[in-house]
């Protein structure tokens, strides 16, 4: 019999709770999360037996938001939830990264976390709530995870900082970071910021990480209560030959790789950490073919391990990084713009061996991202799409649609530049960022940064700032420790943090930070940020020597748009029945337009006679007719009394038979055919719009014109 039992937290001036014992019980470990009208559903299974022949941990984490939790039907024809979203991909992503390097090392049995949310109030996120669900349903299973995390959202409205604000609110805040920790120490942040100093963001992580050790004690009353006996994980056998292949690899690493007195690329290293494998096997080789597998095998891992230790202490002991640099150094830097001749904007942001094509295509108000959440359905005109192909690495891989990976750091990368992109009103276009990443030694995110930056400016996007990015890392061992500037793959792989930082010369705009290690302390937190700070305005100064500010001038294959106001009781004119009158239009000029609710209207075309004739035909269609002004009207129909007639597209006025001709007119048809094109005057507009027109007006005006 299952014990149904609940945890409260008191976080931010809200009630957290944790229900466990009542849903999903088949599960090593399931909890209802629940924040007001926010619920959200997570569990935790593991495989009964490891993984063989790996040498990853393999945690699938998947967030599903379920669209009855806000009263809706799914679209589409099938009306079912299908593919995750971007923006669930995302979220899944930002509950596996700090849960991830909290398992022991040696543990390979698949781990799958699933957090569904069943019900949303459109004010409390459920993002942060299935955060911590994932970590309380691993702590009371038996999956071995070492230490209990909590997660808070951190905003700041009016200079407070505010614990999980709610969702209108982030609109007012200058900050938008996600955090995650242990009771000792922050493991992962991420979030945007409206250009915020390093001394704001040491100091929100500081607040927040307090409000997380309140939610970690809770977990780990919970797990006290209820938590089953935790999984032993066996730790492979040292063999006798192990310290031989040790002693083999560090003589040979410490001769082709640090004392060659030169600095080594990337395929050199790798090159040359090849060599020392093969030796290696080669050394130490045996006769059974299983043996020669499981010696292979043993021999890679031993080589990686003397590779991290020998990497490690160098920098620590040293200073000393594998391509020569020093521990504050960043690594060459050209920058290109204009390269591509059709296009609207376009540049190359090279650093060391990191390389991103980044192009900017400006469109209008049709082209806006239509999302469908369930928040509702929303548009976004600003859009940044990254691609890493397989040769940026030297390798061969189908390619498919964008992986996790990709969309994580595409996001990042937007939510970078975003702070400085130009409104709508100053700058009323659709903009689409791409970055396609050439070549990849570390830190192509922040790469694609740099060249959207540069490709913004070179289309003529107004930014406010130029934005640069620069990752940092982190090697700590033994109370020692070592900030890396612009850290390459190797040093990535092998080193403890990654530390994303992008902002302006004014301030943070974006961050990201994923450890391998236990969680960092504040003070290392704040010296990376004032490193990543030099390191970042150094970049951008390199960004401004290529190209001080935005173009004046749109690309000539740049759509032009012309911004103008008709009444809103005339868009029905515009777009007539059916939208024939704007379809006619559109198909005469070629041009595009896009009408607003409140009367605004966007004409968008690259060739600017054919707008100017849009916006005349436009203009002709939502005239008002003035009293006392002379028209050119259509007949449009002939009654007894007199004739109707079209002064403007959509308006006639009546030319009474009186007013036609200054003699006695007995018949109309006398004077008058349908379809005659004749000069009328508005002699009165009534209180209900009825026109009142005169051709004897405009002919007596004639008369005493020749006179």
């Amino acid at each position: 019999m299952h014990i149904v039992e609940t945890a409260r937290i008191e976080v931010g001036g809200k009630t957290i709770s944790i229900e466990t014992g009542r849903f999903a019980k088949q599960a090593n470990g399931a909890v209802l999360m629940r924040c007001e009208e926010t619920v959200v559903l997570v569990t935790a299974v593991a495989s009964k037996e490891p993984r063989e022949g790996i040498d990853f941990f393999p945690l699938m984490v998947e967030y599903r938001e379920k669209a009855y939790a806000a009263g809706k039907i799914p679209g589409g024809f099938i009306k079912r939830e299908g593919r995750l979203s971007d923006h669930e991909i995302l979220t899944s992503r930002l509950i596996d990264r700090p849960i991830r390097p909290l398992f022991p090392e040696g543990y390979t049995n698949e781990v799958q976390i699933i957090a569904t949310v069943l019900s949303v109030d459109l004010v409390n996120s459920p993002d942060v709530l299935a955060m911590i669900g994932a970590s309380t349903a691993l702590s009371i299973s038996d999956i071995p995870f070492t230490d209990p995390l909590g997660a808070v959202r951190v905003g700041r409205i009016n200079e407070e900082f505010v614990i999980n604000p709610a969702h209108d609110a982030l609109e007012d805040s200058t900050l938008n970071i996600v955090m995650a920790g242990t009771h000792d120490a922050v493991v992962m942040i991420e979030g945007e910021a409206k250009e915020v100093s390093e001394q704001v963001l040491s100091e929100a992580m500081a607040f927040g990480h307090q409000h997380i050790q309140t939610i970690v004690e809770a977990q780990q009353a919970l797990q006290k209560r209820v938590g089953a006996s935790k999984q032993e994980v066996s730790q492979p056998q040292e063999h006798a030959r192990d310290l031989q292949i040790s002693s083999f690899a560090r003589d040979r690493i410490h001769h082709y790789v640090y004392e060659q007195g030169e600095s080594i690329s990337k395929e050199m290293y790798q090159a040359r950490m090849d060599q020392i494998f093969e030796a290696a096997l080669e050394e130490f080789t045996v006769q059974e073919q299983e043996d020669a597998e499981k010696m292979s095998k043993a021999i890679a891992e031993i080589i990686h391990d003397m590779e991290k230790d020998i990497l490690r202490k160098t920098i620590l002991e040293k200073g000393k990084r594998l391509d020569g640099r020093a521990l504050a150094d960043i690594r060459p830097i050209t920058c290109e713009v204009g390269l591509l001749p059709r296009t609207h904007g376009s540049a190359v942001f090279t650093r060391g061996e990191t390389q991103a094509l980044v192009v900017t295509t400006l469109g209008t108000a049709i082209d806006e991202q239509r999302l469908d959440n369930l928040e509702g359905e929303t548009t976004k005109r600003f859009m940044l799409h990254y691609n890493f192909p397989p040769y940026s690495v030297g390798e061969t891989k189908m390619m498919r649609g964008p992986g996790r990976r990709e969309i994580g750091h595409g996001n990042l990368a937007e939510r970078s530049l975003a702070q400085v992109i130009p409104d709508a009103e100053e700058f009323p276009y659709t903009i689409r960022l791409v970055s396609d990443i050439l070549e990849s030694n570390g830190s192509s995110s922040m790469a694609t940064v740099c060249g959207g930056t540069l490709a913004l400016m070179d289309a003529g996007v107004p930014i406010r700032r130029p934005v640069a990015g620069i990752a940092m890392g982190l090697i700590a061992e033994n109370g020692n420790t070592a900030i890396l500037s612009d850290i390459a793959g190797v040093e990535d792989h092998l080193g403890d943090m990654d530390l994303k930082v992008a902002g302006t010369d004014n301030g943070i705009t974006a961050i990201q930070m994923d450890l391998k290690i236990c969680g960092i302390t504040h003070d290392i937190f704040a010296k990376a940020l004032e490193q990543a700070r030099v390191g970042r305005l150094h970049i951008l100064q390199k960004i401004q020597d290529t190209i001080g500010a935005p173009r004046t001038e749109l690309s000539t294959y740049a759509p032009r748009i012309i911004t103008m106001q008709i009444d809103q009781d005339k868009i029905r004119n515009v777009i007539g029945p059916g939208g024939k009158v704007i379809r006619g239009i559109v198909e005469a000029t070629g041009v595009k337009i896009d009408i607003d609710d409140d009367g605004t209207v966007h004409v968008a075309s690259a060739d600017q006679e054919a707008a100017q004739q849009a916006i005349k035909m436009i203009e002709d269609l939502v005239e008002e007719v003035e009293e006392g002004k002379t028209y050119l009207g259509t007949v449009k129909t002939i009654v007894d009394f007199g004739a109707f007639v079209e002064v403007l597209p959509g308006t006639d006025g009546l030319l009474h038979i009186s007013e036609i001709a200054e003699h006695r007119v007995k018949k109309v048809t006398d004077e008058l055919a349908e379809g005659d094109e004749i000069l009328v005057k508005v002699i009165g507009i009534d209180n209900r719009g009825k026109i009142k027109l005169s051709r004897k007006a405009v002919l007596r005006e004639e008369q005493q014109r020749k006179k």
